[in-house]
């Protein structure tokens, strides 16, 4: 007799899991040769290749568009990609809720408002102290107004050392709010050339990217995407709820923080670079439980490679659709997510019982 093979149990994705994060790294190998390649200037990768493997010398000006503006646009559009995509997904795992986004507990409000005043108030700071901050000043004051929407959030939830989710969630919505109604007295105060700079900075753009940028968002996006693996084990209890989650030995309170303080560090310098970049926090951790299944020790990785491949991708869509010139990358992912969003919606409400 022929032993027959034994097959996976039915809920058992993890091998799709581990297909699909081999193909998210080529996905994301070829957008990234795709948007080295692409731009107004007619610099093209094959071109460069050519030159060097002939024996040629690549042109100054090839190299700079090449070294000092695309590379650094696709490290930027892939990390902050990255950022969102699993802010989105430890916030969703966080308060077990698939709707749930950085956004929720006003962190982005937060660094949104650091970046506002930062813009429109940024004159009236001493000459050395503005001359010191140099073009670092807008990154850094919203990764402090991101920062301090979390410290805030978390002295209201926190209560004789425990953290109250639900009461995080409230004081959260609340003091987005109060960070927009702050940042719309700002903008109401700008003059028109500042007016013009938040327009586009309010709808996200990579446009800005350099290396000094990247030198101050890295250190805050990268450790958390390199760790925040080894949250999945506490969020993967979180899903039984808290005091299953407390029974099976996870230390509930110590995974609250570091979920809130990883989403705040991730979302608060993808935000100061990036600005306002919506839908790749909701949509990709929901793409990837369809297509891979909940368990966050695949979901987080995964996201992490198929927010950087769509960020990447959007940003190629923004720069060709109006040519020389670009939309904000805001607008294309809000084109594309927001559909994406509501077709997912309709074939889950069951699931979600909307």
């Amino acid at each position: 007799m022929v032993a027959l093979p034994i097959p996976a149990a039915p809920g058992d994705r993890a091998a799709r899991a581990r297909l699909a994060f081999g193909l998210l790294w080529l996905g994301l190998g070829l957008i990234a040769a795709l948007s080295l390649g692409t731009g107004a200037s007619g610099v093209s990768v094959t071109g460069l290749a050519a030159t060097w493997l002939g024996g040629g010398t690549a042109s100054a000006r090839d190299l700079t568009v090449l070294l000092d503006i695309r590379l650094p646009r696709l490290a930027m559009g892939a990390m902050v990609g990255a950022a969102l995509a699993v802010s989105g997904a430890l916030m969703q795992g966080l308060f077990r809720n698939p709707l749930a986004d950085p956004g929720l507990v006003g962190v982005g409000a937060g660094a949104g408002l650091g970046a506002v005043a930062a813009i429109v108030l940024g004159g009236l700071l001493p000459a050395g102290l503005a001359a010191a901050a140099g073009p670092h000043l807008v990154p850094v004051a919203a990764v402090l107004g991101g920062w301090g929407a979390t410290l805030l959030l978390h002295r209201v939830a926190a209560r004789q050392g425990r953290t109250s989710v639900a009461t995080m969630l409230l004081a959260g919505i609340a003091l987005g709010a109060l960070a927009g109604a702050a940042t719309g007295i700002l903008i109401y105060l700008a003059d028109d050339r500042q007016l013009r700079d938040l327009t586009f900075w309010g709808m996200g753009s990579l446009g800005g990217a350099s290396w000094p940028k990247l030198a101050v968002a890295a250190p805050l996006i990268l450790p958390v995407l390199a760790l925040s693996p080894l949250l999945a084990r506490g969020l993967n209890g979180f899903a039984l709820g808290e005091a299953a989650a407390l029974h099976t030995g996870i230390d509930v309170e110590r995974i609250k923080r570091l979920t809130i303080l990883s989403v705040a560090a991730s979302t608060g310098a993808a935000v100061a670079v990036a600005g306002g970049i919506g839908f790749i926090g909701i949509v990709v951790p929901h793409l990837l439980r369809l297509a891979t299944g909940p368990d966050h020790r695949f979901l987080l990785p995964n996201a992490a490679l198929l927010g950087a491949l769509l960020l990447v991708g959007a940003d190629i869509v923004a720069r060709l659709v109006v040519a020389p010139a670009e939309l904000p990358i805001g607008i294309v992912t809000a084109v594309f997510g927001a559909p994406v969003f509501l077709v997912i919606l309709l074939r889950s409400r069951g699931i979600l019982d909307l």
